[in-house]
């Protein structure tokens, strides 16, 4: 059964903006991967199924996941037919995202109060999707569709909640770009959680980029979480002024 329900989950999406995408078939690897983009600020994770018993390493993932975190939100992507959608709920999944549409699903998660984020192309496919009772949206491929379909969408259906993935970089530019054009939130997988960095263990530099990625969703958005700090005034509890001002170092750059 779902941790979270479905309007907690839309809610934490489209308030943060940037939900990371990633598969890795070794579950203490996957635990990491999390680690990384929780403590980067990234309360939303999709875990997609793009491997053999992906399911298990899932379930494990989640049970983790909910005993470690209070607020970190785990989904599933890459879910193409209700049989494999079920399967994953069953194992707890807050949240079902897949490449294409599918109505069966669609009224699975509805039975089941999950939220549905499937992948669409075209208005037809959006519209669709919104009158199976799917509040977000995925854009897919981004890397086709490109930022001007959402502002060209969004003029005739401006109530649309729109989630490019596939084609959006982790960088100032395709950020700023998709969701100055209109998405409610942006979905990054291989470009965020990077092999290389996983495979180094480089999980702080992970945590790191997902920050920047978070704080570009808000910059774009025109609402930056601070404008500018000169001064922070604290009072910390005796013995732990100097681990309080390294953490505050830490996060803000000082």
């Amino acid at each position: 059964m779902a941790k979270f329900m479905r309007h907690e989950v839309i809610g934490r999406i489209l308030e943060l903006g940037l939900t990371p995408i990633f598969y890795h078939g070794d579950l203490e690897v996957a635990k990491r991967i999390v680690q990384a983009c929780a403590d980067g600020g990234a309360k939303v994770i999709e875990f997609t199924n793009r491997g053999d018993f992906a399911y298990q390493v899932f379930s494990e993932l989640n049970k983790w996941c909910n005993r470690e975190f209070e607020d970190v939100i785990l989904g599933v992507g890459s879910v193409i037919d209700p049989a494999t959608a079920a399967l994953y709920i069953n194992c707890g999944a807050n949240f079902i995202v897949g490449p294409i549409f599918n109505p069966e699903i669609a009224k699975l998660c509805n039975r089941r109060k999950v939220a549905y984020i499937p992948g669409c192309a075209s208005p037809s496919e959006i519209s669709a999707a919104e009158e199976m009772g799917c509040d977000i949206v995925k854009i897919f491929p981004g890397s086709r569709l490109k930022p001007d379909f959402i502002k060209a969408l969004l003029g005739p259906c401006p109530w649309v909640k729109l989630m490019p993935t596939g084609g959006v970089d982790a960088t100032r530019e395709s950020i700023g770009a998709w969701i100055k054009a209109g998405a409610a939130a942006v979905g990054i997988g291989s470009r965020l959680i990077r092999k290389d960095l996983v495979k180094a263990g480089d999980f702080e530099a992970i945590t790191k980029k997902v920050e920047e990625c978070l704080w570009w969703v808000q910059e774009a958005r025109g609402t930056p979480l601070f404008l500018g700090v000169e001064h922070v005034g604290i009072y910390s509890e005796e013995g732990l002024a100097a681990e309080t001002a390294e953490w505050y170092a830490k996060i803000f750059g000082f």
